[in-house]
């Protein structure tokens, strides 16, 4: 984890001097659009769509964990309240 930390960190730092080194403006085109914008722009517009993009796969496992999570924390106390108490103890 502290490796991926790492990398991420480094990888951000050679963005930012890429960016600054580049202080131009760019025109982004989309279809019938166009925006003059910094080149920062849109590097953080990409990378944050990446990111988005990057974790819509693990959305649905999320919530099938989820829901498993909770039917067998359910089971559980089922099973607990079904148990009789266990003995007292005497010394």
């Amino acid at each position: 984890m502290r490796l991926v930390l790492i990398l991420l960190i480094v990888l951000m730092g050679v963005v930012a001097v890429f960016a600054i080194q580049n202080p131009g403006i760019v025109t982004v085109k989309f279809f019938n659009y166009y925006v003059d914008t910094s080149i920062l722009v849109v590097i953080i517009v990409a990378f944050g769509v990446g990111v988005i993009v990057g974790f819509l796969p693990g959305i649905p496992t999320a919530f099938r964990r989820n829901r498993r999570i909770r039917e067998l924390e359910a089971d559980l106390a089922a099973e607990r309240k079904a148990q009789p108490p266990p003995p007292p103890v005497t010394p």
